[in-house]
This record gives structure tokens, sequence and C-alpha cells, in this order.
């Protein structure tokens, strides 16, 4: 008898959902037309599999829908950023007139030093507001931005360089992170000498300190602005399909894939997904604690909250610096009303206890997201039952570099579904999704397979840059007809899906497959674990057995029996066949800047396999201690 599903859908949403899949050119259609075009597309959506368009022949610009059109429409004395550094202990506000009157002098600036249409400039900035106006400044003229996070090194920022031909790059003399001066001008400095295309150097002078500026390529920002003055750099207008922007992510490849972006269906799909996952409103203060050097930064720091007319914080530091209760202060402070953060950061704020949350008026929060990997019930409950009292929804959702937005989620600004945690919940409208086995067929419910898209949408990247061959065999050649997202999942009988971890986390115990992601989350749930990473070991028995590292929580020690109290708790919750052969205890993991655990490091260390591209880790040591205590193991 087939069980009926517990979660019923509204009738509005199901509609959505379904018209989404069967009538794609007027569902996607309409949500376009809320947003300013030059010239009106001729047809949404094209296929000639693997390539596709969207809003073919339409003309628009993405910079422009940001800021000139609420000017327009008299909205220029709101709040559009509002930018708060722990660092500095300092705030600015720029309204839509300052942030246009900026980014109109900026992108004079850009012309005045060569830039034209097409070009590419690299932004390697630290998270001020000048960050946010070079980006709008270089879509504006329709240049291609490439931004480079902040944290990363020369080498690593030399191949972004180098991959996109940047003619500029925008940088500052400094950055600041837990009270230490990061100096980002002797980064370019070092990762110019292997470059080949970078003309000029703009520096955003921030501190006293001498810098060294090579005289026929460095200058500073006031003066590239100076040298703007009286250079036209008019809205350019776009073809939907041409690029606003080059990301790049890393891959277990040693070379970082440069995710592009189109100005008119990225445009089209962060809206769609503001409105109907974050419920954005031209009213709000939204607040997204990632970073512009990132796809959250980019769409959900900047270009999303713009194009409501929202005001958007931008912060500068971290969860717990100068003070652990420094993110409370700034939603006390802003009365903000959207908070999106990672699970890493839940984490980070839930280790100094329920204590400093208390002392804030939160009640203008009337939702929390999370993403970036799957939010562990323990730091669920936390967020929702200890900090917010139940008074307002928290809600995981997934998304990828490659979607640029949300794929799958609790559609909020539509429905509230009800939440179950531990899961991003249904494909939202527009995105057809499935669980699929090794040649695409769909799997039932309670099955573990892999998490693909049978068609494009809007916010999908259409290509690699520069290297389209790579896009085809990586996302479309290795299930058919299906884009491949890498992600392990099942969905379960309401429709839901639960992620697993990336598809070479999935451990397989002798035939049984077990998602790395379900044995870490059992570990944190006991009161001594604060994080775990949980990768498969090869075994000559069993094929694969698990292998833990876990970080303690403060007070608490390392001991046998700890370590065996672990393991009788996996065992008990998900059954003997989850044997976990060694649990270490270390300081750390290995993560990225944005949060997401790097387990591939760690499998590389156990195989003894080559590290790849590691260029966005947060902590180099991470790896350092990894190799110590496998040294140890394999010395057993």
């Amino acid at each position: 008898m087939k069980v009926k599903p517990r979660v019923e859908i509204p009738p509005h949403l199901k509609w959505m959902l379904k018209r989404a899949l069967e009538d794609p050119e007027n569902f996607w259609g309409e949500i376009a037309e809320e947003l300013e075009w030059f010239k009106k597309w001729d047809k949404v959506f094209e296929w000639k599999y693997p390539r596709f368009k969207w809003f073919i022949d339409g003309v628009t610009n993405l910079s422009y829908n940001c800021v000139d059109r609420h000017v327009r429409r008299g909205w220029g004395n709101k709040a559009a950023i509002i930018w708060e550094s722990g660092e500095l202990d300092e705030t600015r506000v720029y309204t839509y007139n300052h942030l246009l009157y900026h980014v109109k002098r900026f992108s004079s600036a850009l012309k005045a030093l060569g830039i034209n249409r097409g070009d590419r400039v690299t932004i390697y900035m630290p998270m001020v507001p000048e960050g946010a106006v070079a980006m709008l400044a270089t879509t504006r003229i329709g240049a291609i931005h490439s931004v480079v996070f902040g944290g990363f090194g020369y080498e690593a920022l030399a191949e972004r360089i180098n991959d996109a031909g940047s003619k500029i790059v925008v940088t500052a003399d400094v950055g600041y992170r837990r009270g230490k001066t990061i100096h980002l001008k002797k980064v370019v400095d070092e990762a110019l000498k292997y470059t080949r295309t970078v003309e000029k150097v703009i520096v955003l002078r921030r501190s006293d300190e001498e810098i060294r500026m090579d005289r026929d390529r460095d200058i500073f920002w006031d003066d590239a602005v100076d040298l703007g003055k009286g250079v036209k750099a008019d809205v350019e207008p776009m073809k939907s399909d041409e690029l606003a922007f080059i990301l790049y992510t890393s891959g277990t490849t040693a070379k970082p894939k440069g995710t592009v972006q189109p100005h008119g269906s990225y445009m089209v799909y962060i809206y769609a997904m503001g409105k109907w996952v974050y419920d954005m409103r031209p009213t709000d203060v939204w607040w997204s604690t990632s970073d512009i050097g990132w796809i959250v930064g980019h769409s959900y720091v900047v270009y999303a909250p713009l194009l409501f007319g929202c005001s958007t914080i931008m912060y500068e530091g971290v969860p717990d610096y100068p003070m652990p209760d420094i993110w409370w202060q700034i939603m006390e402070r802003n009365r903000v009303t959207q908070l999106w953060i990672s699970p890493t950061a839940v984490r980070a704020l839930m280790k100094y206890g329920d204590d400093y949350p208390k002392k804030y008026d939160l009640s203008s929060v009337r939702v929390v997201f999370c993403a970036g990997e799957v939010l562990n019930p323990p730091a669920w409950e936390w967020l929702q039952k200890k900090v917010f009292e139940d008074r307002i929804p928290v809600i995981d959702h997934m998304w990828q570099t490659e979607s640029s937005g949300p794929m799958v989620g609790n559609p909020y600004g539509i429905a509230l579904l009800p939440i179950k945690p531990g899961s991003a919940t249904i494909p939202l409208p527009g995105i057809d999704a499935d669980v699929v086995d090794d040649e695409g067929n769909s799997l039932p419910p309670g099955v573990q397979g892999h998490f693909v898209c049978r068609r494009p949408f809007p916010g999908l990247t259409p290509s690699i840059w520069e290297d389209e061959e790579k896009y085809f065999k990586d996302y479309w050649g290795k299930i058919p007809r299906c884009y491949y997202t890498g992600d392990a999942a099942m969905k379960d009988e309401d429709g839901y899906i639960w992620f697993m971890g990336r598809v070479d986390e999935v451990i397989k115990i002798a035939s049984h497959r077990i998602g790395t992601i379900e044995i870490e989350n059992i570990l944190v749930s006991h009161p001594a674990v604060a994080e775990a990473a949980v990768i498969g070991r090869p075994d000559p028995i069993k094929g694969e057995v698990a292998c833990a590292f876990v970080v303690l929580k403060g007070g608490y020690k390392a001991s046998k029996e700890l370590e065996n109290e672990l393991r009788l708790l996996v065992r008990k919750t998900l059954g003997p066949i989850a044997v976990i052969s060694d649990i270490l205890f270390v300081s750390k993991v290995p993560k990225t800047r944005s949060g997401k655990i790097m387990r591939r490091l760690i499998r590389a260390i156990i195989t003894d396999s080559p590290l790849g591209d590691y260029s966005t880790i947060e902590d180099a040591s991470a790896i350092d201690e990894i190799r110590s205590v496998v040294k140890i193991l394999k010395e057993k």
C-alpha cells in the first residue's frame, strides 16, 4: 500500500511548481517583466542540448537595474549599503543616490584607464563598500568582473588573473581580520610577477602605512577617479546572454573553474529566488554574512538586495571578534529583517552559549536562512529554539556556485512548508530536479543517489570560462541529459530532499551506502563534539570504513572512553553497518573560507593522493594537523 505523504503542498505553490515545468516560457517571462529591459526578448528559452540560452535578444543591464532604476523611481534617499566593520568599529551608509554617484565616478575611472565592453577586471578587495562599487561600475560599462576572495594567496590570485586575462586589478592596501592587518597590495605585487595581461592596478588606501607603488602601473583609487572626470560612462545596454562576471570555484583538479553569469538570466533568477525563497521587499534591512568573494556575496550581499531596493549590510570581520556578541549587536542596531548565515557561523556562535543573543532585541528578524553545507539538527535547534524561541522559522536550503541562487529550499516567500531539520526541503519552482541512479533512472523515496536537474534554469552557469568542453563533460556528460550537481541525496515520501554530501563523500561499507553527513550529524549531536569530518578509508575486507576527525568543545578532553562512547552512539543510531575504523581528535578540520569542510583533502592525505587546488582553505595549518594524526594512525 502506498504511504500517503504527510506534507500537503498549498494549492498556489503546487500550481507554481507545475506551471514552471509545463510552461517555462510564460513562467520565467512574467517574473522577468518585473525588472527593466531596454529591449524585450524575442523568446524566453532555447535549448539545443547541451547548450542553452535565456531571454534571447533581450537587452538590459544588471547594474542599471540595481542602482539607476531606483534613483529614477524616487528612492534615492533610501539606504542601499550599510557597512559595518567589526574590525575597525566603524559604520558607513550609502544611499542609492550616493551609490549611483560613486558607481558613475568609478565607471568613468575604468573607462579612462582603457576598460571597455567585454574587458575583464579582477577585484581583490576586503569587505568594504568600494568592493560593491567596483562590481557595479564594471557591469555598468559592459566589462566583466572576476572577484577573488581577499583571503587568497598570490598563487591563487595569479592563476585567476591569468585565466580571466584581466587588464586591471582593483585592490586595497590592507584588509583586517581578527585584529590583524592583511597586506593585500603586497599579495597583488607578488601575483603580478606571474601574470601577463594586467596593465593597471587601482589601490584603495585604508591605512597610513607606506606601500610600494609601481609608478607606471599603480594608481590610487582617488587619483583614478580624478582621472575619470569628464569621461562619459553611460550605462551600456547588454544583450541578455552577454557576461556580467566570472567567479572561480575550486575543483578536485589543480585548476579552478571559472563559472560565468550573463546579465539577463542571472538577474532574473536571483530576483525570483529573492522573492520566492527570501521574501525580499524594498523595506527590508537584509543581512547576508557572506563575503563578496563567494557567489552568496555576489548574489545576496550585492546584486539581489539592490535589485529589490533593499538596504543590504556589508560586514567586515568574523562572527566573534572583537567580542562574541558583535553580530547580535549589529542585528539589534540595524533592525535586521532577514539573516543569511552559514552553518559554520552558527556553530561558531553556538559555542558561546545562549546568554549573548538573549541580551539583544532581535524582534525585527522575521526569518533566518542557512546554506553552504547541511545545517546539522543540533545547530538548527539552537537557533530555532534557544535563540529565536520558535518565534520565527530557521530555514536550511541548498545551492551551488554554479546555480547562482537557491535550487532546493523552503519557499518562504510563497508558502512556508513544515520544516524537517536536516532536509533542504523541496526543489524550488523552475528546478526540474530528481534523485537518480548512474543511468539517470529516478530512484524511489529512501534510496540514495545523484541529485540532478533534468533541464537548465536561468541561474545555471551556461559554460566554464573559455572551456566549454570541460563544462559539457563535467556537468552534462556524466548522467544522460541531466545537469550533474555532484551531490548525493535522497528524497522522502513528501518529496523533501536530504543531502548526504558530495557523491565522492558517500562511503560504501560492505555494499551499503552511507553519507558522511549522516555520521557527522550523529557525532555532533553528542554534547562534547563541536565539529566532525568523516571520510571513507579503504579497507581490504569491507571495501571502505568510516574514519572520523572530531573537534571537541571547550571543557572536554580526548580519551579512549569518549572515543568508545562516540563509536557506540553511531552504531546505535545507524546500526552495525556503520563501521567507524578510527576516531581521531583534532583541534580543527580543513574548511573553506565560506565554512565548508574540505573532506577531499582529508581523503587525499589518507590515500596519499595529490591534494589538488586548496586555495580556498581557511587555515592551512589544519592540513599539517591531519597529516600528523594520519601518520600516527598508519604507524600503528
